[in-house]
């Protein structure tokens, strides 16, 4: 088999996760939906003795399975700070520029729409997100003729992108704290920082403990999901071989991430019944504030913040890449997809509201695919 009759992985994983919403809409809007109603809402319980915790399968894939999203994300992280492309702060710079203005500007035009609306307010991160495998996988999808440059920032702004997200879960998604349960989520933490200054470098010891973190985190208050990141800072970046085991874990979840957990969570939450809706529906003040906000303000923010800060001598445009090619990833930063369904999930469980934040990310993402597709195929070097 000839090396350019291989799918690229990124491509498959962004089509991936375009069917699954795709699939997940035709279920919910067809005479399946009882049954995709009722699979989501299967209780689901795992016990040890008395011990047990038990959910809706809906909640395990939010709950459960993101927590192994974003230990992959925080790897991530991890690596590009200590040895990657985050770790010279000099090409840090610009995607950190362009992170903060798809941040800011965003929120800003969100919150001018809902400023008056309380309910509305709690919004105010939902357009704020990229999703990485999406985004990346559009771009694979352009093909050949892109400078690499491109990837990289991508990859670094979206990165930088998840930290503030994870950031901003933390400090404003959290319900009742109980201190008790962060207490023991805290030693667990403490555990693993102890296992790597002692040179433990197997990675099982590392997994049982953040399993316990989990458990202890989802009883806190605080969104689960956060052990994964807390407990992947804690991986050992070298072992005794020389070799690298945030880097082996990366991709070893790199697959079960990409091409099984983040279509599957795609599918759980883009369903949304389509009956009903209209131009009022999408035109309210929370469906608005996130179309325009991910697709005019996350596009306007990373090119905006880019351009003055280049132009003021922050931070220097890749030699490689145009204006142009710039602008076409600053469109794509416009997909939020999976992020943003997630921050939408923790910050409402009317399903009404959830249903207009569904279809709202589905049109701006969908927006941002095919505006950034279409300009950087345009792009391309013979």
């Amino acid at each position: 088999m000839k090396k350019s009759d291989v799918i690229d992985p990124t491509k498959l994983s962004g089509l991936l996760l375009i069917a699954a919403a795709i699939f997940a809409l035709f279920f919910n809007n067809s005479f399946l939906a009882d049954f995709y109603d009722g699979f989501l809402n299967t209780n689901v319980t795992i016990s040890v003795g008395d011990l047990g915790i038990s959910k809706p399968l809906l909640l395990w894939i939010n709950d459960g399975l993101m927590a192994v999203f974003f230990f992959l994300i925080g790897l991530e992280i991890k690596r590009e700070v200590l040895v990657g492309e985050l770790s010279d702060l000099k090409k840090a710079t610009l995607p950190i520029i362009a992170a903060i203005g798809g941040i800011v500007v965003p929120a800003a035009i969100y919150l001018s729409f809902n400023f008056e609306n309380p309910d509305g307010l709690k919004g105010w991160a939902v357009p704020v997100a990229t999703d990485i495998a999406f985004a990346l996988g559009v771009l694979a999808l352009v093909g050949k003729g892109l400078p690499k440059e491109l990837k990289i920032l991508l990859l670094s702004l979206a990165i930088i992108d998840d930290v503030a997200a994870i950031v901003i879960i933390a400090i404003f998604y959290t319900a009742d704290l109980s201190f008790t349960s962060l207490g023991l989520a805290s030693l667990g933490m403490a555990a693993a920082i102890i296992m790597n200054a002692l040179g433990v470098k197997k990675i099982s010891p590392y997994i049982i403990i953040g399993v316990f973190m989990w458990v202890c985190v989802l009883k806190s208050g605080v969104h689960a999901t956060l052990a994964g990141v807390l407990l992947a800072f804690c991986i050992p970046m070298t072992n005794k071989k020389g070799e690298c085991p945030v880097e082996e874990l990366e991709h070893g979840l790199h697959p079960w991430v990409f091409f099984a957990i983040m279509p599957l969570f795609a599918f759980a939450n883009a369903g949304v019944q389509l009956g009903g809706f209209g131009i009022e529906t999408i035109s309210a003040a929370i469906p608005m504030g996130i179309i325009l906000g991910l697709f005019v303000g996350k596009q306007f923010g990373v090119f905006g913040f880019i351009w003055a800060g280049v132009k003021l001598g922050l931070c220097e445009k890749p030699k490689a890449t145009s204006w142009l090619h710039i602008y076409g990833v600053s469109i794509l930063t416009g997909i939020g997809f999976t992020m943003s369904l997630f921050i939408g999930t923790l910050a409402y469980d009317d399903p009404a509201i959830m249903a207009q934040i569904r279809i709202s990310v589905l049109i701006a993402s969908f927006m941002s695919a095919v505006l950034g597709y279409s300009l950087l195929r345009l792009t391309r070097s013979k």
